[in-house]
């Protein structure tokens, strides 16, 4: 489905990060495996995708720093070839926090993950997509933006504006053969949420359509059709993989 290319996952050493990348890699991609800590684990990663007979490097670096961004981008471009797809999945800490409560820090919390990120990635990959004539942007966002649950208003704030972002960079970058979409999942536990009951899920489970909890692999289906030839046409969209539980 994909054309040859080097992508480019921010956090990826693990969680939905780690199945994105072995799902693209397996689809023919280059895959750069970015982490900013767990090197351990990042290195399992792209062991594994090379023993399955892949292609792909670690690369460490804070995507919510100017300058590492800048030194990320370059490292896999002399590494690995030019940038021409990115997944920004990296995420940070998501507290719940009330209302009352609630501080600008707070939202800058969230804003550093889910705008500033994506702005400083974008930009340093942009100018290979430009010279490709062809680019893939898929920032991994959230159905919280509809569930607008009590006590997530910073992070839900955040991934409201990555979606405005897409639209807006669609319609900048289409010229220049670049899409920008969204996946938006529901809860996909991962390892962070081991200490999630089992009543809780199954009480999710019971809420969602179609009667079961999400799956990485779910998630990483969606990023992987975005990339592809087969979602060429298809920009400035938010693709929601919850199993319609905000149908």
């Amino acid at each position: 489905m994909a054309a040859a290319g080097v992508v480019l996952v921010t956090g990826a050493s693990r969680g939905l990060g780690a199945t994105i990348a072995r799902t693209l890699a397996a689809d023919g991609w280059t895959v750069a495996v970015n982490y900013r800590n767990g090197a351990g684990a990042a290195r399992e990663v792209a062991d594994g995708i090379r023993a399955a007979g892949g292609t792909a490097a670690v690369f460490e670096a804070d995507v919510t720093d100017e300058a590492s961004v800048a030194a990320l981008v370059a490292a896999v471009t002399e590494q690995l070839g030019p940038v021409t797809a990115l997944v920004a999945n990296a995420t940070g800490p998501q507290p719940e926090v009330a209302v009352e409560d609630l501080t600008w820090d707070d939202h800058l919390g969230q804003l550093l993950f889910f705008v500033k990120s994506p702005t400083l990635l974008v930009r340093a990959a942009l100018p290979a997509m430009r010279a490709a004539g062809r680019g893939r942007v898929v920032l991994v966002g959230s159905d919280m933006t509809d569930r607008a649950l009590p006590g997530w208003s910073a992070y839900v704030a955040a991934k409201a504006a990555q979606i405005g972002l897409a639209r807006t960079w669609a319609r900048e970058l289409g010229p220049h053969g670049v899409t920008v979409n969204v996946v938006a999942p529901g809860w996909v536990p991962v390892e962070r949420h081991a200490d999630v009951p089992a009543s809780a899920v199954q009480a999710y489970a019971a809420e969602v359509p179609l009667r079961r909890i999400g799956r990485p692999d779910d998630v990483a289906g969606a990023v992987r059709w975005l990339l592809s030839d087969e979602a060429a046409f298809v920009t400035g969209e938010r693709v929601t993989v919850n199993g319609g539980h905000t149908i």
